[in-house]
């Protein structure tokens, strides 16, 4: 994955410049720039076909096969306002995976034409943990595509 090898490699060169600055420490906290602290679990992966496939995080079966409490939120991405702006007769799915335990997403997979512009967002929700309270005050803007997520969290709340 191309994205991970450049993230990787600025870990890498961030290290190295440091390194080569006498008397620069390496800040290797958690979250410092020496430190590759990515989760590997939470990496997008796009597949480039008609339509796309992208997700990030755990799919339903590996969240349950860890031992998560777990429920699935499924939405048609046809129904939300902004599919008709991408394209006339859009198709496509959303899901994401939430940890009933922890109120977080341990995953999110869409499926539709153009879909991968969507992952940042999840990547981000399931990377950072953010907790569901506080995606629900994330406003989406309108009228995009993006607002599955109201959509999503809409149906998660019922």
């Amino acid at each position: 994955l191309t994205h991970q090898g450049k993230y990787q490699a600025r870990i890498a060169g961030a290290a190295i410049a440091a390194r080569a600055q006498q008397g620069t420490p390496l800040d290797t906290s958690p979250w410092g720039p020496h430190a590759a602290t990515a989760d590997h679990a939470a990496v997008p992966q796009v597949v480039f076909t008609d339509p796309e496939a992208a997700s990030v995080g755990l799919t339903l079966a590996e969240a349950e096969h860890a031992g998560h409490r777990v429920r699935a939120v499924d939405y048609d991405l046809a129904s939300v306002a902004g599919s008709g702006l991408y394209a006339d007769g859009y198709k496509g799915r959303a899901r994401m995976i939430v940890d009933l335990d922890r109120e977080i997403l341990l995953g999110v997979t869409f499926v539709g034409p153009g879909i991968g512009e969507l992952l940042h967002s999840a990547t981000i929700a399931v990377a950072g943990e953010v907790p569901i309270d506080r995606l629900w005050h994330a406003v989406p803007a309108y009228p995009t595509i993006s607002e599955v997520w109201l959509r999503l969290l809409e149906t998660y709340r019922g």
